[in-house]
């Protein structure tokens, strides 16, 4: 599988740790969207895109970050140690939803999209400098073996918002039985 295209979109702000979201298109067919470009204490490095994990309350069951105190449900507190602890003691808050699975796969991707970055470091500083879009277009029909494009369907109508049957009441009429 061949990286075929680095969109960098910068940050607006210098003295944030997060500097750039990044987006890698592979063989022209398959996107990743949301990696991030952090700079940490060694320098930048590319963060895969994640999701908070959650567990669920022992009161009523609905689910919470791993960093919440108390239920967003029914307020209960929670345990804070309740999340499970990485290879290096940390609590494991986060789980990647994408990622190189050997590290020179890692190390590759991450030299690409970094020298992708300082690339589009250098593009920000000219004048009438325009971001790239995180737009795709329609590649249906362009692109030998893939189908043709379908048009879109219309969105279904919500349904109609409940009304009150009869007269309006008065302030304090026919509200309690």
């Amino acid at each position: 599988m061949q990286v075929t295209e680095i969109r960098i979109r910068l940050t607006g702000s210098r003295d944030d740790k997060l500097q750039a979201y990044c987006t890698v298109t592979f063989d022209r067919c398959f996107v990743v969207r949301d990696l991030k470009i952090i700079g940490g204490t060694k320098g930048a490095f590319v963060a895969m895109p994640s999701r908070k994990l959650t567990d669920p309350c022992p009161n009523c069951g609905a689910k919470n970050h791993l960093r919440a105190r108390f239920c967003n449900e029914c307020g209960s507190r929670l345990n804070p140690d309740r999340a499970e602890l990485d290879e290096r003691g940390r609590a494991k808050l986060y789980a990647d939803i994408a990622h190189p699975i050997s590290v020179g796969c890692r190390e590759d991707l991450q030299r690409r999209i970094l020298s992708a970055y300082e690339d589009e470091l250098v593009r920000a500083r000219s004048p009438g400098y325009q971001p790239p879009s995180d737009e795709f277009p329609d590649l249906g029909a362009d692109h030998g073996d893939a189908a043709e494009a379908e048009e879109p369907r219309p969105r279904p109508l919500p349904p109609p918002p409940r009304t009150r049957e009869g007269p309006p009441h008065r302030f304090g009429e026919g509200i309690f039985p």
